[in-house]
């Protein structure tokens, strides 16, 4: 079910994001994401509906990404600072 999101094969510099920073990422889900080549807020900014329902699948709690707004929260994280 769903579109598998873009991943990377390591974080960008070697400096992935701190995903913990959004509500509902927790260690575990962190981890992961990790795994499934999600390491930078700009990467979940982007997740379509079909790419949430497909990460969605991986996670401890399913509906969470949208229950949290993990999308809006991401797009936030990774605005350049003003």
């Amino acid at each position: 079910m769903g579109k598998r999101p873009p991943g990377l094969d390591a974080a960008r510099a070697g400096k992935p994001d701190e995903l913990t920073r959004i509500k509902g990422v927790g260690p575990g889900n962190s981890q992961r994401l990790n795994g499934l080549g999600i390491y930078h807020f700009d990467q979940i900014a982007a997740w379509s509906r079909d790419e949430i329902a497909w990460v969605g699948t991986y996670l401890a709690f399913p509906g969470r990404i949208d229950r949290e707004n993990w999308v809006g929260q991401a797009k936030a994280l990774s605005a350049p600072a003003q």
